[in-house]
């Protein structure tokens, strides 16, 4: 929650400027972050009091004395460049495009369909199974799926509704009739009249002395750590070797499977909530399926098209003839 009291009158109203955006308020608090991190590293009390030239030097600083992701760097130029040019209205400003972000994306970690399956049937726990299971099922990110409701399935249009997602944006996702069944029978073992998945807080054993008792009562949804603490014990009794397995990766594999089953890239840009379709396209090469289609796709064609090569051109021995020397 960000804090008005104690703050300089220009960063007081710029926190009023981007609540009035309506951002998200993660991105909120890294702006202001940002902004706040650059007067102290200039010394000074408030940061509209700093030059053109000042700030081109602290993002000289960040960009050659830290090792921060393009994605990092990336933020604190937004949140500053909101704050300069769009709050304090320095519109002739051009630090902004002198500095290059370079952005290395690491290829996604996708799991094969019997990886997934393992990994799943690796999670005894009722509510970590269903919402992992769930995760894959509809490519979820790990916060939106915590945040789910009851209100966001609707089963007789066979949908989930992804409220205030990424960027903010809302988004349909289809679901199976199996895989609303699980819900419903996942529901039905704690009532929660609001959370799909709640969350039973510290202490709940002496609060309620039942893990669904808790579930039933709770205020607020399960905590992405203890889904993350879920998942590491997960790969652990699984046996997985593969890298880079996490939450994400049951996203990623989710994506690359729905391609290899023909659902169209505009349509999985949709359900992913990709602003991008470059970012959804990336999926498309990913997997043993879709490598094998490229390789049988390479063979007809080198069949249909290609000439083969005459016996003259093996040469003697199966080696070619040496070219001439022009």
């Amino acid at each position: 929650m960000l804090n008005l009291n104690h703050t300089p009158q220009a960063l007081s109203t710029f926190i009023r400027f981007i609540q009035l955006k309506s951002l998200r308020r993660r991105t909120q608090d890294e702006y202001v972050r940002w902004v706040r991190r650059l007067a102290r590293h200039s010394g000074v009390a408030c940061a509209s009091l700093l030059s053109q030239e000042e700030v081109l030097g602290f993002l000289h600083h960040l960009q050659q004395n830290h090792t921060y992701e393009g994605s990092t760097l990336n933020q604190c130029v937004c949140g500053l460049r909101l704050f300069f040019r769009d709050h304090l209205g320095h519109s002739d400003w051009t630090c902004w495009s002198q500095i290059r972000i370079k952005r290395n994306v690491p290829m996604p970690t996708v799991l094969a369909r019997e990886e997934v399956r393992t990994l799943l049937g690796s999670v005894t726990e009722p509510r970590f199974s269903t919402f992992f299971t769930l995760m894959y099922h509809c490519g979820l990110r790990l916060g939106e799926a915590c945040r789910l409701e009851v209100t966001h399935l609707d089963s007789k249009r066979g949908v989930l509704r992804v409220i205030n997602g990424k960027g903010g944006k809302n988004r349909e996702i289809p679901v199976a009739p199996e895989m609303f069944t699980q819900l419903r029978q996942w529901w039905v073992t704690h009532r929660n009249p609001r959370f799909l998945f709640p969350g039973v807080g510290r202490a709940w054993k002496e609060k309620y002395g039942c893990n669904l008792a808790a579930m039933k009562l709770a205020q607020h949804p399960m905590s992405e750590a203890s889904v993350q603490q879920a998942m590491k014990a997960a790969i652990l009794t699984s046996r997985l070797t593969k890298t880079g397995i996490n939450c994400h990766a049951l996203r990623h594999s989710y994506a690359t499977h729905m391609l290899e089953e023909n659902v169209s890239v505009r349509q999985l840009q949709s359900y992913l909530g990709h602003s991008d379709i470059k970012t959804t396209m990336i999926y498309l090469h990913l997997t043993a399926v879709s490598e094998t289609k490229a390789q049988d796709a390479l063979s007809k064609l080198y069949a249909e098209v290609i000439h083969p090569p005459s016996p003259a051109a093996a040469g003697c021995g199966g080696h070619a003839p040496a070219p001439r020397q022009r």
